[in-house]
């Protein structure tokens, strides 16, 4: 199984163009598809970034539309796509809203991405946030979350060393139904629960191989992750490996020439580093990066830049 353990910052990135929020998403990325997507995901691979993330809606609704855009990319065709084209980083689901379908149609989807890959499957998951997105597909959104606590064990099983898994609950149950190929990891690829709210950090710290936190500003980290490190104590799973992760503000490498907005961290690759250090102290074991950029040749000098310039300057005492 993937892990990303204490000792060093390890970093990815959601990739660009492949969901257009105007909550992050750059002018560029709305003329942008596949070539810029591709160019992205090898040079991740290329400078060693720890994984490269896609999001997962089915359908937007009108009301959302003008915020969130409807351009939302399938997470695993587009993770697939790049598996093809990259050796090296893992392949991040942040996150799929796993209750909109059945767990054995997800672990079909998500083993075959893992065998395909060579083992670089990240499978992060979410409860889900658009109504009208449950409602189309006839699933209960008002129970979204005790869906998503059936739908992350019942994945557990589904996605383990079994030909033949079965697991019993309230919504879900299935046995005596194969399935091939099997994930490459072993026991199962890890299972990464993306939310913020007390309910889904619970979820995370009971249920999940690491925590995805949304949109927390860092100072609102710290009483999370005790409470995660509580929780599992008191579980007895302190011993287990578990990936902790954070949102970092967006970046930019060297003094811009143009205006980057207020919370951008910006500058010498130093002052980034010493920025971006205390994730570490706090606990955080792997940080998502976004890096301001005006085109896609842009992005990539970033890219290289942090891998180059910052990244080794980011475990210094």
């Amino acid at each position: 199984m993937l892990t990303f353990p204490p000792g060093r910052t390890a970093y990815g990135i959601q990739l660009p163009v492949q969901s257009q929020s105007t909550l992050y998403a750059e002018p560029w990325e709305a003329a942008a598809g596949p070539a810029e997507l591709e160019a992205v995901a090898r040079a991740a691979d290329r400078h060693g970034y720890a994984y490269i993330g896609c999001c997962d809606h089915v359908a937007v609704p009108r009301r959302l539309a003008g915020a969130m855009s409807t351009v939302w990319y399938d997470p695993v065709a587009t993770l697939a796509f790049l598996a093809a084209a990259t050796e090296r980083v893992a392949l991040l689901s942040h996150v799929a809203v796993v209750g909109l379908r059945h767990p054995l149609a997800v672990a079909k989807q998500y083993a075959t991405l893992d065998r395909l890959s060579a083992g670089r499957l990240v499978l992060g998951v979410g409860a889900g946030h658009v109504r009208e997105e449950f409602e189309a597909l006839g699933v209960d959104f008002a129970a979204r979350g005790a869906l998503l606590d059936e739908s992350v064990d019942a994945l557990k099983a589904a996605l383990g060393e079994e030909e033949f898994p079965s697991f019993a609950g309230r919504r879900y149950a299935f046995a005596g139904l194969g399935q091939q190929p099997r994930p490459v990891q072993r026991p199962r690829p890890p299972l990464w629960v993306g939310g913020s709210s007390p309910r889904a950090v619970r979820r995370a710290a009971l249920r999940g191989d690491g925590w995805l936190p949304q949109g927390d500003p860092r100072e609102a980290l710290p009483p999370k992750i005790d409470r995660i490190r509580r929780l599992r104590a008191e579980a007895g799973l302190a011993a287990e490996p578990f990936t902790v992760g954070a949102l970092a503000e967006p970046l930019y490498i060297g003094r811009p020439a143009w205006d980057v907005g207020r919370r951008t961290c910006h500058g010498a690759p130093a002052t980034v580093a010493e920025a971006l250090r205390p994730y570490r102290a706090m606990g955080v074991t792997q940080l998502q990066l976004r890096f301001r950029s005006r085109c896609a040749e842009e992005l990539l000098d970033q890219l290289a830049l942090f891998a180059q310039d910052v990244a080794p300057l980011l475990d210094e005492r």
